[in-house]
């Protein structure tokens, strides 16, 4: 995972300082962009130990287009509680703009009436990878406008596009909002994950994610331990496996991490 390490390095080295929303500092770069080849091997950061577990659990409880982090998929997983409501509720986030976001259409029978209906984004694009792989509108967007203001949390990972060739499924993603050392290691694990999930859906071989990231922060209290980090060698990528089952029917105990080998954990606290 050098490409990770060199966007630490690049941040570290060349970003500015500024205020951010939870008060706590940042320097950042607008505007980063690294590949991944998953042909290479399952890109998981190995210079820190990185919980598999957690992103796993977080991904498959948005593909359920789950908004509560009482569900049970997030029991191990309490990324989301610092922004949950007293009833676990975090509005319309992720998943229910990935499964079900939100359109009105004109009652024809009652004119000036409309009836809300939901588009499922993931089972649309499902459908165009596999009948009309040319498109290059083979998109899932969760940065909705009208709901920005219900969400805990507005989306950072925003936009994600898939792209077909020679057999091959490529997914680019943009992230408005990078944190560098706590999420940036999720997400690329997560997002791969899913390229992974949905070219064996397709039936083809999952390639290159691109990650492209707009503001790519490292907060003031995290400084040290990415330092510490850069110091470290990168350990050969491990596999991951996925059973052979539907793309919905997929559960939790279906994914196998196999060699994941890692150096020991780093924390860094969640700015809030």
């Amino acid at each position: 995972m050098k490409q990770y390490l060199e966007l630490v390095k690049e941040v570290l080295d060349n970003g500015v300082t500024k205020g951010d929303r939870t008060g706590t500092g940042i320097i950042s770069v607008f505007g980063a962009q690294k590949k991944y080849d998953l042909r290479d091997g399952f890109p998981m950061v190995t210079t820190k130990k990185v919980r598999y577990d957690a992103i796993l659990r977080e991904l498959l409880w948005f593909l359920r287009g789950s908004t509560n982090i009482n569900d049970d998929l997030t029991q191990h997983t309490p990324i989301w509680n610092p922004w949950a409501d007293e009833d676990g509720e975090l509005g319309p986030i992720y998943g229910y703009q990935w499964r079900k976001w939100e359109k009105f259409d004109e009652d024809p029978e009652n004119k000036g009436l409309y009836r809300k209906s939901h588009i499922d984004q993931i089972a649309q694009v499902i459908d165009m990878i596999k009948n009309n792989p040319q498109s290059r509108r083979i998109i899932v967007n969760a940065w909705n406008v009208a709901d920005i203001e219900k969400m805990a949390l507005p989306p950072c990972h925003t936009f994600f596009q898939f792209y077909v060739a020679n057999g091959r499924l490529d997914l680019q993603l943009y992230q408005r909002s990078a944190d560098i050392a706590l999420g940036v290691p999720y997400n690329i694990a997560s997002y791969s994950t899913l390229l992974m999930m949905v070219a064996q859906e397709c039936d083809l071989t999952p390639g290159i994610f691109v990650h492209t990231l707009g503001d790519a922060h490292i907060y003031s209290n995290h400084i040290e331990g990415l330092k510490e980090q850069l110091k470290r060698t990168p350990k050969p990528l491990p596999e991951l496996k996925i059973a052979k089952k539907p793309f919905d029917e997929l559960k939790f105990e279906d994914f196998e991490l196999i060699d994941y080998q890692h150096d020991e954990f780093i924390k860094f606290p969640i700015a809030v």
